[in-house]
Parts: C-alpha cells; sequence; structure tokens
C-alpha cells in the first residue's frame, strides 16, 4: 500500500507543495538569522508581510513554471538549473515589492541568503524524495557487477543502470593508475589487479564493459585478464549504433567472439578502391552468399554506376535485394547460374560490365567431399565458364574468390578452387586485354557453415560443443574486413596474381571453444571441473579435414602497397596441357564417372591428397 500511495501523482504533488510551503518562510527566517547573526532579529518582526508573500508567490511561480509536473525519480541537474532559475526570479520579486512599495525592506544581502537557501531547500528535498523512491522501487538484493572503464561510457552506464532493478554497481575497475583511489558519483575506481580481493568481498562475478572506443588489442587484454578470474563479461553497444540512435548504452550484451579474434582495422586506401568500383559497371557472381552479399555492401557505398547482383538463390537474391535497394539504385539482381555461359556473356556485353568479383561456389568441405561431381562442375568450370564469358566479352578485370584450402589440398572442395586458380592462370595467356587474378584467405567469422554460429548454436542447446579434432588449427578473419581486402586487392592485378590477405595469427579452434563458453557466462564441463555447464566432445576429422591451413604453395611472395596483402607467384601448368585435362574431367562428370573424375582431379592438381591418408584421428 506504501508504493502505491507514493506513486499516486496527487500524493507526490501535494508532498511536494507540502515541502515547499515549509522550504519558503523558512528561507525568509534563515536569510535573517544568518545575517544578523541572532535567531530572531527585530528587524524580522518588522518584515512578517515576508512570510505570507515568499509563500504565495513561490508557489505561484512553481505552479506557472511547471515545477509539480516533472517525475521527481528522473529528476537530474538540468532540473536543478532550472529550480535555480526559478528561485532567482522569485527573490527577484520579492526584492522589487519590497523596492515599490512602504512595506519594510529587509538587509540587502538577506535577498542573496534567502535565494541560496531556498535553492538548497527546495533541491535537497527533491533528491531526498527521489533517493527515496529509487529505493523503494529497488529490489531488496540486486547483482552486484564491477564497471570496467571509468570514462565517459562507465559514467553514462552508471547514471543509465541507477534505476535498474537488476544490477547494482559497486566499483569501477581501471588501468589508468592516475584515477586509482578516485570515486565516480561515489563508486570507488580500483585497479584490475585488487579485482580478486573486490570479488571475495561483494560476491561479485559479473563485469561490464564499458570501452566501447578502445583497441581491439586492448580489448583482447583486457578479456584475457577477466577470463583468467572466471568473470563473466557484457558489454556495451558499439559507438557508432549509440549515435545512431539503435541502441541504448545499457543494452548490454554477450562480448562477441569477433572481439578475441579480430584485429585493429587498418583504414581502407580510397584510391584502390575508387579505381575498381566508382562510376563503374560490377558484377558480382554468388551475390547472395557470405562473401558475395558483403562485397555488395560494401560496393553500394564506393557509389558504383551499376551494381549486378548475379545469384543462384531465389530467396537469397530477394533478401539482398530488399536490405540494399535503399541505399542502392542501380542495384540490378538477376537469377541465374555461373555454368551459362552464353548468358553470362549477354548480361556481361548488354550491360558493359567492367569489373567482377566471382564469388560463386560450394565451399562446405564435407557436402562437397559427398557430392564430388557438382562441386567441381560448380567451383571449376563455373569459374572457368565465367572467365571465359569476361574475355569474350571484354571485360576490364576479373577476381576469383579462393580460399586457403587450395594449398595443398587435402579435399575435392580445395582441390576444385585450386583447379579454378589453374585455369584462371592459364586464361590469361589467352586473353589480351582482361586482367584475371585471385584473392586468397582463410576461414570468415560468421559466415554461413563457419564453426561460430555453429558453436553459439550448441551453447544455446546446452552442449556440448562438438570438435573434430583438439589439434585443430584455422585462421579467421571477419566477413567486412576480407571483403574490403578483396576490393583493394582487386586494383593491384596486372594478370594471373594470385593475392594473399594477411590473416593474422591462427587460432587453436579448442580455445576458441572454451573462449565462446566462458563469454557465455558458464563453465567447460572437463575432468578438472566435472561440475561444469557445457562438454567439448572431439568427434574426429571428417573426410578431407586436415589439421591445419596454409595460404601460400611456394614461399615466394611479395609486399604491396598495402600492409595486409600480399602477391605471390605461383606457376601454373601450361594452358593447352591443362585444356586436355579438363575435356577428359568433364567428360567424367558428364557420365557421373566419380571414380574416373577423382584421378583425373589428382591428376590436374599434383598437390591433392585427401586428408584421410595422411592425418591422424582424433584423441
Amino acid at each position: 500500500m506504501r508504493q502505491q500511495v507514493i506513486f499516486n501523482p496527487l500524493f507526490r504533488r501535494g508532498l511536494l507543495v507540502a515541502f515547499d510551503c515549509v522550504a519558503l518562510p523558512l528561507s525568509v527566517w534563515s536569510s535573517f538569522a544568518f545575517r544578523l547573526a541572532t535567531p530572531w532579529p527585530q528587524q524580522l518582526r518588522e518584515c512578517e508581510w515576508m512570510f505570507p508573500a515568499a509563500l504565495i508567490l513561490g508557489l505561484v511561480t512553481y505552479l506557472i513554471s511547471g515545477q509539480y509536473k516533472g517525475l521527481t525519480r528522473y529528476s537530474g541537474s538540468l532540473s536543478l538549473y532550472q529550480m535555480t532559475l526559478r528561485n532567482l526570479a522569485l527573490t527577484t520579486g520579492l526584492a522589487l515589492i519590497a523596492l515599490m512599495t512602504p512595506l519594510p525592506a529587509p538587509p540587502r544581502s538577506s535577498w542573496l541568503i534567502f535565494w541560496l537557501m531556498l535553492t538548497a531547500l527546495t533541491a535537497g528535498g527533491r533528491l531526498l524524495l527521489r533517493d527515496t523512491l529509487v529505493y523503494l522501487v529497488m529490489p531488496q538484493r540486486r547483482q552486484p557487477v564491477f564497471i570496467y572503464g571509468a570514462g565517459a561510457a562507465g559514467a553514462q552506464l552508471l547514471a543509465s543502470l541507477r534505476l535498474s532493478p537488476r544490477y547494482r554497481v559497486v566499483a569501477f575497475i581501471d588501468d589508468n593508475p592516475d584515477l586509482w583511489g578516485r570515486h565516480l558519483n561515489a563508486i570507488p575506481i580500483q585497479p584490475p589487479q585488487r579485482l580478486p580481493r573486490l570479488r571475495n568481498r561483494f560476491g561479485c562475478d559479473q563485469v561490464l564493459l564499458a570501452m566501447p572506443s578502445v583497441s581491439k588489442a586492448r580489448r583482447r587484454h583486457i578479456l584475457d585478464q577477466l577470463q583468467m578470474e572466471d568473470l563473466r563479461v557484457l558489454s556495451i553497444p558499439a559507438l557508432d549504433e549509440i549515435a545512431s540512435g539503435r541502441t541504448r548504452i545499457d543494452d548490454l550484451r554477450p562480448v562477441a567472439i569477433t572481439d578475441l579474434l579480430g584485429r585493429d582495422p587498418v583504414p581502407p586506401q580510397l584510391n584502390l578502391i575508387q579505381s575498381c568500383v566508382r562510376d563503374r559497371v560490377v558484377l558480382v557472381t554468388g551475390a547472395g552468399g557470405s562473401i558475395g552479399s558483403e562485397l555488395c555492401r560494401q560496393i553500394t557505398c564506393w557509389q558504383p554506376r551499376q551494381l549486378i547482383a548475379f545469384e543462384q538463390s531465389e530467396f537469397a537474391l530477394y533478401r539482398l535485394e530488399q536490405e540494399l535497394r535503399p541505399t542502392c539504385p542501380g542495384l540490378l539482381p538477376i537469377l541465374g547460374s555461373v555454368l551459362d555461359r552464353d548468358r553470362l556473356e549477354q548480361i556481361y556485353r548488354r550491360y558493359h560490365v567492367e569489373t567482377v568479383y566471382h564469388a560463386a561456389a560450394y565451399k562446405h568441405v564435407p557436402l562437397v567431399e559427398a557430392n564430388p561431381l557438382e562441386g567441381l562442375l560448380n567451383n571449376s568450370f563455373g569459374t572457368r565458364l565465367a572467365a571465359e564469358a569476361a574475355i569474350q566479352a571484354g571485360v576490364e578485370t576479373f577476381v576469383l574468390i579462393s580460399t586457403d584450402k587450395a594449398v595443398r589440398p587435402t579435399n575435392v572442395m580445395g582441390a576444385s578452387k585450386r583447379l579454378a586458380e589453374q585455369i584462371v592462370q592459364g586464361l590469361q595467356s589467352e586473353s589480351a586485354h582482361t586482367r584475371l587474378c585471385m584473392v586468397r584467405f582463410g576461414n570468415v567469422l560468421g559466415s554461413s557453415g563457419s564453426v561460430v554460429p555453429l558453436f553459439e548454436k550448441q551453447i544455446r542447446a546446452g552442449g556440448p560443443i562438438t570438435l573434430t579434432h583438439p589439434e585443430i588449427i584455422r585462421y579467421f578473419m571477419t566477413i567486412p574486413e576480407a571483403a574490403q581486402l578483396v576490393l583493394q586487392a582487386s586494383a593491384f592485378a596486372e594478370g594471373g596474381d594470385v593475392f594473399l590477405l594477411d590473416m593474422g595469427e591462427p587460432i587453436k579452434i579448442l580455445d576458441l571453444a572454451r573462449q565462446m563458453i566462458r563469454l557465455s557466462g558458464l563453465t567447460v564441463r572437463d575432468e578438472n571441473n566435472p561440475q561444469g555447464d557445457i562438454e567439448i566432445h572431439c568427434t574426429g576429422l571428417r573426410p578431407g579435414e586436415k589439421l591445419y591451413e596454409e595460404l601460400l604453395i611456394s614461399a615466394e611472395d611479395q609486399p604491396t602497397q598495402h600492409p595486409l596483402i600480399r602477391r605471390a607467384q605461383e606457376n601454373a601448368p601450361p594452358w593447352v596441357d591443362l585444356q586436355q585435362g579438363l575435356v577428359q574431367l568433364e567428360q567424367a562428370i558428364q557420365q557421373q564417372n566419380e571414380s574416373r573424375a577423382l584421378v583425373l582431379l589428382r591428376q590436374l592438381v599434383p598437390d591433392y591428397q585427401p586428408a584421410i591418408e595422411q592425418l591422424p584421428s582424433a584423441a
């Protein structure tokens, strides 16, 4: 019943009016008592008219100016400033009455004391009422949390959580020694070294990360430090999301795995992207896929004359069109297959395509391993047909999106992509005008079939996480970074080039799984922790899978103008010899002779050795 009475608007406003009815006469009395240093001076008796005048004029001023319309629970500094101005207006009004009437006037300095005392009483009363209301509505037990970062974002987060029914901030953590021992809104700022002691003191096991603009290297260091203490971490959104209004600073979310695997972005070299995209007609095959769709997104930012999205999947193309149509009026979605050479050449010629990014491919290793003929047809011969059509139509630049699995491949998917690379290099010798090149990189975070969304799904289901081998490692890159580097690499194309993207340090997939479990606020269940939440199962290497990936076939590569892009020097078989083998391989595919096709594939790609023949199985 008490909460209902307090929150009744009429009762709340009546309480504020009653408080002001006390504060106004009290301020009149204190202005004389403090000025004349006596509780009941003679001049106060002579100026008794000020008590009713201050009360009546004050209440009228407060009512007219809307002082009783505000929500006391959310009062802040702006409310204090407004109250100060209202009290100044009230003081001025009383002074004018004393000046313009024969009524006795108080000492001049008492007006200043009256204004200051009235402001202190009215503001203090509202702050007391605000904090009382907040205390009454807050649950008795709120979860204690630390805020990591005592900067502007941390202060805003603290202000937002003041009314949170869930969290109670007990300390700020910051690695800036200049802030240690100080307070932010009465909350102490402590060094990271004191986390274990603070955790035991407050019983706190969760940290809110409030450092949205910090570099990824420093962010990784902080997260590693917090994980060592077995602290659960939530993070505020990125600055651009907050600034755009899409999210609020207190929209806390689990830390993204990209914060641990991503690296600090290298600013794009605008002249490189503009030379291949701006005011040009660009076509992307496989435009609905993970890489193809991101290429389209980034291309739209650089004002192409026309962007042609070529995709076999109707649903994927529809979804891409709905996303990009508002920002790219020149978008042209076209349904079709890269195996239709005549249609591709017709499109190239009709729209005067100048740059082609060939991202259409089957990329899932187990599926292609189970369907090798389709994988070869789409990945290898689809590349050949798309490139030949580009040469015949006079396209200026053709870029093949390749993969690290093409280096010493151990599966059909990798071998089909290596064969596609050889085809592109061979066709370059037949082209006088079209520059053909390829860009090779590793796994991209968040793409379809990636381990990251798979692990997230398994964690949400309560586990277990399935891992093929405890020693397997992979290179990772975010999709936006990969697409941006592909656009820049294409500007370096001279013909037959192989460009490699710097993937950073390789990641052990077992460590990735453990990190994702901890970032979800859970623990790993193993021999050392049998009561943990999520177990990790090793199922053994799948057909065609290998423990590690590479980017270079030979050790020879050269730098380019971009620090994350290198040009490799790799020899390809003569185009005449390659053509003969492709004819035989195409016949085997048409005859659905899988064993013959795989024999021919190993002849065309001598480095192809199925992983199951050379790698140990999972322990």
